[in-house]
């Protein structure tokens, strides 16, 4: 069955979570051409789009290779809320979604994020201000409440619900916990059984096999992959493949990698020029060639990378020395 987020259809339930300083429009088209079907900006400020618009451009820069994509906002003042969503409304995303999760210490002092689920009737508040402001689907990701003495899930999923927003995804851990521990997929089950409206369960996805779990013991509409897709857009590919009863595709070879990831460094470098691409590129980088041979040598020597140029030398020459230590290994008697 597919996810259904209001009239939009998405086959299989299979989602990019929303990740602030990685979801960028580079990251969601690699994710998209790996098989992702849903895909979510990062986080954009409503008050941001209120006092400085010019600021957010790069966030709310898509293409229609993403589609079908969604805003998400963040904020805690309903009137703001609902006065940005009607702003990215006019920008045609597929639909908005509101924030509640993120665990950020400067957006929690704001009272924005994750400190919405300290606060049920305002949650409530932002719900109906932006549902009733747009025509496009709302929708909302949410942790399981504060801490562990406040499990405020469920209440706030019956809110979103009652307030006509068409998901809700549910990441299995508290605020405070932030991405530690392991994720409570007991809350997103019980989410599901108190709400008509699809549900995405969010947390430990790393694997088809985790997928495939999280849909059989939460009975959930769709699953978001999150940090598992740092640099490894193939896990969508494998996910899909798993769900669909297809056979898993194959071991990423170092080859495959260092193509992806030049290609995500001229992504960057198309959208946000030289300095910022290869600024950003050392952390996605580090992210790509993790657990093969030789990474933590290569990283020290991304992470001084001054130029695209130099970057992508140093990216090819690690792939022909992965290449020679798997020759040397395949020599040993």
């Amino acid at each position: 069955m597919p996810l259904k987020i209001g009239p939009l259809k998405v086959s299989p339930g299979l989602a990019l979570a929303p990740m602030a300083g990685i979801t960028d429009q580079p990251f969601r088209l690699i994710a998209k051409e790996h098989g992702c079907p849903l895909v979510y900006s990062e986080m954009i400020s409503a008050k941001g789009l209120h006092y400085n618009p010019g600021k957010q451009r790069y966030l709310l820069y898509f293409t229609d290779a993403e589609r079908p994509i969604g805003f998400q906002l963040f904020g805690s003042d309903p009137r703001i809320m609902a006065e940005a969503a009607v702003k990215l409304e006019k920008l045609e995303p597929d639909f908005i979604d509101l924030n509640l999760g993120c665990p950020t210490p400067k957006i929690i002092r704001n009272g924005d994020g994750g400190a919405l689920m300290r606060d049920a009737d305002l949650a409530g508040e932002i719900f109906k201000a932006v549902a009733g402001a747009v025509n496009c689907p709302v929708t909302v990701k949410m942790r399981k409440g504060w801490d562990e003495q406040a499990v405020t899930a469920l209440e706030i999923a019956a809110r979103a619900e009652e307030a006509g927003l068409k998901a809700i995804a549910v990441h299995g851990r508290t605020v405070k916990q932030g991405y530690s521990g392991r994720a409570d997929w007991d809350i997103i089950r019980q989410v599901k059984e108190v709400v008509s409206i699809p549900v995405i369960g969010n947390g430990d996805v790393d694997s088809a096999a985790a997928a495939e779990a999280m849909f059989s013991y939460c009975s959930c509409d769709g699953v978001m992959v999150g940090r598992a897709a740092r640099g490894n857009p193939w896990i969508f590919a494998a996910v899909r493949a798993g769900l669909e009863g297809k056979s898993l595709p194959q071991k990423t070879t170092i080859d495959e990698v260092i193509e992806t990831a030049c290609k995500h460094l001229d992504l960057l470098a198309n959208l946000k020029g030289e300095a910022a691409a290869v600024r950003e590129m050392r952390t996605h980088a580090s992210w790509y060639i993790k657990g093969f041979p030789g990474a933590s040598t290569a990283r020290n020597r991304l992470v001084q990378a001054k130029a695209k140029a130099e970057m992508e030398a140093i990216l090819k020459e690690y792939s022909l020395y992965v290449h020679n230590v798997s020759r040397a290994a395949d020599k040993q008697p």
